[in-house]
């Protein structure tokens, strides 16, 4: 399968062409996204079964484990095929019970940029996104010296592209003010539509959305209005869910995540089923 066979083609990011349908690792590490996989050899067919889909777009970061998916896709993958991308985030650690506290100052980002490149096994990162909000929704307060740190890594040569992850509209213009973005990483799927104006506006600046938890997350999307049109197409919500995104705006570009082949494939299929316009009518209510 070539990225031209799979659903949503590519989308142009910076002087990249990413699969609109890729690959998120963070399911591969443990429990809580934390430790190693229970499984993994399956961990590692998951990624060669991705990337022999046709998916060129990984999404991962150095805080998935700590360390355990970057070093899974080292193993997995490398040498890496020249159309093989990979995105990593940095502005996060984890501590000794698992928890996500921020890592911003441009030591901690420096520190961070030269890990993901050695655990990825890497001389560039293609695109590293600044992390700024919580888990869950941006956080007021400026990003400056923190977007600043990374465009000096840019200068550097050791990063192609930069992006942003949990921000306001407000902080993906203050970043932009400091050097080009070219993705915006936030969380949004068709229950979680507070970014709509974000989709928009990105979409007509040419900067790739990219919904984190396109799913729900942590937990799985819950909707009636979802179930219903899934059931009238014989499908399954989580494949409605997809295709909707994809069909959303043409810079959204998904990274779901799994530790098994057989439902990477499925996300695969879901993402291009073809939704007839009374059934994205009523998808489109479900965030009204």
């Amino acid at each position: 399968m070539t990225a031209k066979q799979l659903p949503g083609g590519t989308y142009r990011v910076g002087d990249l062409d990413l699969t609109r349908v890729g690959y998120g690792a963070m399911q591969l590490a443990g429990p809580g996204v934390f430790g190693p996989p229970a499984d993994r050899d399956g961990a590692i067919a998951v990624l060669r079964a991705a990337v022999d889909a046709g998916i060129n777009h990984l999404d991962t970061a150095d805080f998935y484990g700590p360390y355990v998916t970057n070093e899974l896709i080292r193993e997995a993958l490398a040498p890496y095929p020249d159309d093989l991308h990979i995105v990593t985030k940095v502005g996060a650690r984890r501590d000794e019970r698992g928890g996500w506290p921020p890592a911003r100052s441009p030591r901690q980002l420096r520190e961070q940029v030269y890990e993901n490149l050695e655990h990825l096994g890497l001389d560039v990162l293609d695109v590293v996104n600044l992390r700024v909000g919580g888990v869950h929704s941006p956080e007021p307060g400026s990003l400056a010296e923190q977007f600043e740190a990374l465009a000096q890594l840019r200068a550097e040569g050791l990063i192609r592209h930069l992006g942003v992850s949990n921000v306001t509209a407000e902080q993906l213009a203050q970043a932009r003010a400091i050097a080009p973005v070219v993705t915006v990483q936030n969380r949004y799927n068709i229950a979680q539509r507070d970014d709509d104006g974000l989709v928009a506006a990105t979409a007509a600046d040419g900067i790739a959305f990219v919904p984190y938890f396109p799913l729900g997350g942590f937990s799985p999307l819950q909707s009636e209005a979802l179930e219903a049109v899934a059931k009238r197409l014989d499908t399954t919500p989580m494949a409605v869910a997809l295709a909707w995104l994809l069909q959303r705006s043409p810079n959204i570009l998904l990274i779901p995540g799994t530790s098994n082949v057989a439902h990477l494939r499925e996300n695969i299929a879901g993402a291009g089923l073809d939704l007839p316009a009374d059934a994205r009518a009523d998808l489109d209510a479900i965030g009204a």
